[in-house]
């Protein structure tokens, strides 16, 4: 039996939400902002996926979502459990799905990515377009990596440093 306290949603903690022009260059705008707004909001472990995510998404909406003079919104919501990443485009009637790509085509690897990447994502319509979204776990800092210096090797085995291991 459900209450009424598990269908609330969660607090929305921080939001943002951009309209970009259907170019190239904004796919690469979103994907800087959303990895700088993710560290920002203290969770930079969290920063690359999210960047990786956004970029997957916005690229799809550029590729196959984009109607000239029409823009595409890229929307993330951070909630205590949840960041949600939301990327709507103009084309209602393009839904999205997983294919296997051949070794020799140049696209259609994204939405796998995004289903490796992600914990869930999907499509929701809206009365003109359509959002895909990915969301991701928020874990707390100590399951998401250790805190605090500890020693590791950088160069020659007689070389030691003492510090935070630099992420790959």
């Amino acid at each position: 039996m459900t209450s009424a306290r598990d269908e609330l949603p969660e607090p929305v903690l921080y939001e943002d939400r951009l309209d970009y022009t259907p170019t190239a260059r904004s796919v690469s705008f979103s994907r800087r902002r959303t990895a700088r707004l993710v560290r920002e909001w203290g969770h930079p472990g969290l920063a690359g996926d999210a960047a990786l995510l956004v970029s997957e998404l916005a690229t799809n909406a550029l590729l196959h979502g984009a109607i000239r003079g029409r823009l595409f919104r890229v929307h993330l919501t951070l909630t205590a459990t949840t960041l949600r990443i939301a990327v709507s485009d103009a084309r209602g009637e393009r839904l999205p799905g997983l294919r296997e790509a051949a070794d020799d085509e140049c696209y259609g690897r994204g939405l796998v990515i995004v289903a490796r990447i992600a914990d869930d994502w999907g499509v929701e319509p809206r009365t003109v377009g359509k959002t895909v979204f990915a969301e991701i776990a928020v874990r707390r800092p100590a399951q998401d990596m250790r805190v605090g210096p500890r020693e590791h090797r950088a160069g020659p085995p007689h070389t030691r440093t003492t510090g935070a291991i630099t992420p790959r």
